[in-house]
């Protein structure tokens, strides 16, 4: 037989003595036939350090009040664990290691975390605000990942703007607008672009432009000399056109319109792909064709007499015959047999003329169409 340890048995003998008492009233209550009343016990504490072991049921403190009919709390080293908490409060910070489930609502005066996975409708009474970390503000904003390529629409840096990677489609008549001013719309651009490098259009209408114009480094107008030149950026007229060697000019002025070549090129009037009139840049002209007159022509006269159709400075031929005028009979130059010279200073008993009757330099003349005394 083991030897027993003295002071355990101390410990019951001394539970035991402090029981004894309780038991006689309990006896006594019985035997009375009244009925027990707890109250009624004069000592009825029990130290912690004399119950190990058992169930206690019905258990009530000043803090606590067991009415369970089930395990529901179990505490051991790890700590407590329960499968449902009813509290109001929970006072100081609280850490939850694991998933938490909230079947109801969540308010929060601020809400920290590092990622939200969600599937439903978010109400907002304030703006959504990106605060800077440690990279600053920049490359925060909306992320749509998941098929396809990443879709963002972020703020960007270099320099500050909104950058998205999708287009951006306006509903109906909305708009574009900068500084309260629509600038883009559905059919039009704001009356307040002034700037543009276009490269591409459709149809123009009613177009207006103000200072320089280029138009396919081809046409070009310069608003300081108010000239338009085509082939040239430095036309020499009100209009220029120019080819490799030549310009055309059309130059109106106060005095005069000038049209014509600018270089020492020809110039031909052409019908039917055709020169008709030609003008070399000495200045003679050739008619291709006929050319008809319907008044007065002078030839070599500024300011001819109106009293004659055809005025002409010097000698004229008509059909390989010359006719000119003079005082005598020419003493030099070549003349063909039929040529003629008026008398410029006709006189009684003289001649109308002289008349070439045989070819030479000056030939030999005779004079014909005696004047009657």
């Amino acid at each position: 037989m083991s030897k027993i340890d003295t002071s355990k048995a101390d410990i019951i003998k001394e539970g035991l003595g402090q029981l004894a008492p309780l038991l006689t009233e309990l006896v006594d209550a019985a035997n009375t036939a009244q009925p027990f009343n707890p109250a009624q016990i004069s000592d009825r504490s029990i130290s912690g350090n004399k119950i190990n072991g058992g169930r206690i049921t019905n258990f009530e403190s000043v803090g606590i009040k067991d009415s369970s009919s089930r395990l529901v709390v179990l505490v051991n080293d790890d700590g407590l664990l329960t499968d449902f908490i009813d509290v109001e409060t929970l006072v100081g910070d609280t850490n939850v290691d694991g998933n938490l489930n909230v079947a109801g609502e969540i308010t929060a005066q601020k809400l920290h975390v590092n990622e939200i996975t969600a599937d439903v409708r978010h109400e907002r009474s304030g703006p959504l605000e990106f605060h800077a970390d440690d990279s600053g503000i920049f490359n925060k904003g909306l992320v749509w990942i998941g098929t396809g390529h990443t879709r963002q629409f972020v703020l960007r840096s270099g320099p500050d703007r909104l950058w998205s990677t999708e287009s951006l489609d306006l509903h109906g008549e909305a708009a574009y607008y900068i500084d309260g001013r629509p600038v883009i719309t559905k059919t039009s651009i704001g009356d307040g672009i002034r700037s543009s490098r276009l490269t591409s259009v459709g149809t123009l209408q009613n177009l207006t432009t103000q200072g320089n114009l280029t138009v396919d480094e081809f046409i070009f107008w310069d608003s300081a000399s108010m000239r338009l030149g085509i082939g040239t950026d430095k036309p020499n007229a009100l209009l220029s056109v120019k080819g490799m060697d030549s310009e055309f000019v059309v130059d109106p002025d106060a005095a005069s319109v000038k049209v014509g070549t600018w270089t020492s090129t020809p110039l031909d009037i052409i019908t039917d792909d055709t020169a008709r009139i030609s003008i070399t840049s000495s200045g003679d002209v050739t008619v291709q064709k006929k050319l008809v007159v319907n008044d007065k022509l002078s030839i070599g006269i500024k300011n001819p007499n109106p009293d004659v159709d055809l005025t002409v400075a010097g000698p004229i031929r008509v059909q390989e015959k010359k006719f000119e005028v003079s005082d005598r009979e020419p003493k030099d130059g070549l003349y063909r047999v039929g040529d003629i010279v008026w008398n410029s200073r006709p006189q009684p008993s003289g001649y109308v003329g002289w008349v070439c009757i045989r070819e030479g330099t000056p030939g030999e003349w005779k004079p014909f169409g005696q004047i009657a005394k």
